[in-house]
């Protein structure tokens, strides 16, 4: 089971680290990453990590490319996003997911969290 958790509402330029906690699963053979869900809309791709075993290399979007940033702590099976110079436009449920590979599709997960919501006023 994962567990979001970090969300929080915040000014715009304002930073947060979101956290992903796994209980009863090694996340460290997973590829693990971030979605986002804002009202109304589908869930989008924000950033992935590649499992330890495949390198770790990370992947993001587009809109969030320099201000956010993925990581693990296998050690402490854990996964965190970083996000800094939050805009109004990121306010969204944020969850984090593990699979078997990098994917920047929902489908390319086969594990999800209950999502952490974060909301950016201006």
């Amino acid at each position: 089971q994962l567990q979001a958790f970090g969300g929080g509402l915040v000014q715009a330029g304002a930073s947060l680290r979101l956290s992903c906690a796994a209980s009863g699963r090694t996340l460290v053979t997973y590829s693990m990453g971030w979605f986002r869900q804002a009202p109304g809309k589908e869930r989008d791709f924000v950033a992935a990590i590649a499992s330890r075993w495949s390198g770790g290399s990370t992947t993001y979007a587009e809109s969030v490319k320099g201000r956010f940033t993925i990581s693990r702590d296998n050690a402490k099976n854990m996964v965190y996003l970083q996000m800094n110079t939050l805009k109004p436009e990121d306010t969204a449920v944020y969850y984090c997911a593990a699979g078997g590979g990098v994917s920047v599709t929902a489908r390319g997960y086969d594990y999800w969290g209950q999502g952490t919501l974060v909301t950016v006023s201006s």
